[in-house]
């Protein structure tokens, strides 16, 4: 029985004991569970992602509240309104155009579906999502992926200058967008002044830049950030807010800067899936995490975790595959460092490398606690 709720285990091969503690993140408590023993095996403190939680409790009090209440559907909800009017005195845009959806890849092929012709391709760097980790989905709406090297996960000037040197007549794809993650695949954020001149020159040649934000939160925190949200809002043609990765269920806000680009995206929501009869719930989650600044309050906190273990890492005298700015880190570890972390922490063999060592991902979330990285720093120091 936990707080009236009973639990039968139906399956006789599944046998489990769970220990439960409460713990204070920003000043919330909240129950969690810190040890789950199944079949005999037990559950790893996880640093492999950022959505291994649930939602941040603000979420949850905010559904419950408002669950009896009946609201038109299809996005036209109240509750989706406030958020959206929270998220413009961010953007200082009341023009701006906004759409809730439920994840990453899904806003990303949405967007560049809807804004791209049929012969119009995207340019993206080679460790880009749309690239690397998303099934072949904007490929699969008809548009190639223009991919060039990275610089620590972005994407220069130059490199959309190659595309389009080499992309010149009827018989190739037109580039005629700029995708760019923010922060990047590996950690890294673009500073304003590179955003600046990225943007400057997608004008200059008549690109559309879209800003993949699945991690924006902590892009916005991170210690060398210089960008806001309003910056955003001038700074590129769509972008969208990630809660998935930053204390949501789930779901993402698609942001057109300029209204005449979001002509029609409605219909392109509805024929492709992405128009949810409930966008309340989503709707809902954006109010819960923009109102007292929770939504940046979280970021940052995944922020300072993650500084705490690159601290530590830097002092061992490890290198890194990208020098260290937000959630995800990425050390060169030894491999039997490897191996004996893991036997108590999960968390990514991102790339192996030659000398008996490999590239490794750790990820801090917004739900990480104080203890599990003392756990982390603790195990580390014994190497």
């Amino acid at each position: 029985m936990i707080k009236g709720l009973e639990i039968y285990i139906s399956n006789p091969f599944l046998l489990a004991l769970l220990h439960a503690q409460f713990v204070k993140i920003i000043g919330i408590e909240f129950l969690i569970i810190d040890e789950f023993i199944t079949l005999g095996m037990s559950r790893k403190i996880s640093f492999r992602n950022d959505y291994s939680e649930g939602a941040h409790p603000a979420i949850l009090q905010l559904l419950m509240d408002t669950n009896m209440q009946q609201e038109p559907g299809y996005g036209t909800d109240h509750i989706s309104e406030l958020a959206k009017q929270k998220i413009k005195s961010y953007l200082q845009n009341d023009q701006a155009d906004i759409y809730f959806i439920s994840g990453g890849t899904q806003a990303n092929l949405l967007v560049i579906s809807h804004l791209l012709k049929p012969y119009e391709s995207v340019i993206a760097a080679d460790t880009g999502h749309i690239a690397v980790h998303e099934t072949g989905a904007i490929e699969n709406t008809g548009h190639k992926v223009n991919v060039v090297p990275n610089a620590l996960g972005k994407l220069t000037v130059a490199a959309v200058e190659s595309i389009l040197n080499t992309h010149q007549d009827h018989h190739m794809v037109k580039p005629a967008m700029v995708y760019i993650s923010q922060s990047t695949e590996i950690g890294s954020i673009y500073s304003k002044k590179e955003l600046q001149d990225l943007y400057a020159y997608c004008q200059e040649k008549n690109l559309k830049l879209f800003i993949d934000g699945a991690r924006l939160g902590v892009s916005l925190t991170a210690y060398k950030n210089d960008l806001s949200l309003a910056d955003l809002s001038k700074l590129c043609d769509v972008f969208y807010i990630g809660a998935t990765k930053n204390g949501g269920l789930l779901g993402e806000a698609i942001v057109f800067n300029k209204p005449d680009l979001a002509i029609d995206f409605p219909d392109a929501l509805k024929q492709k899936g992405a128009l949810l009869a409930k966008g309340r719930l989503i709707g809902a989650q954006f109010l819960a995490l923009f109102t007292d600044e929770i939504f940046f309050q979280l970021a940052k906190r995944a922020n300072q975790l993650a500084m705490r273990i690159a601290d530590a890492l830097i002092q061992k005298g490890y290198e890194f595959a990208c020098p260290p700015e937000t959630n995800q880190l990425f050390p060169v570890l030894p491999n039997p460092v490897i191996e004996d972390l893991q036997t108590h922490f999960d968390f990514f063999v991102w790339e192996k490398l030659e000398g008996n060592k490999a590239v490794c991902r750790i990820v801090t979330s917004w739900a990480t606690t104080d203890e599990a990285v003392e756990e982390f720093l603790k195990e580390l120091s014994k190497n």
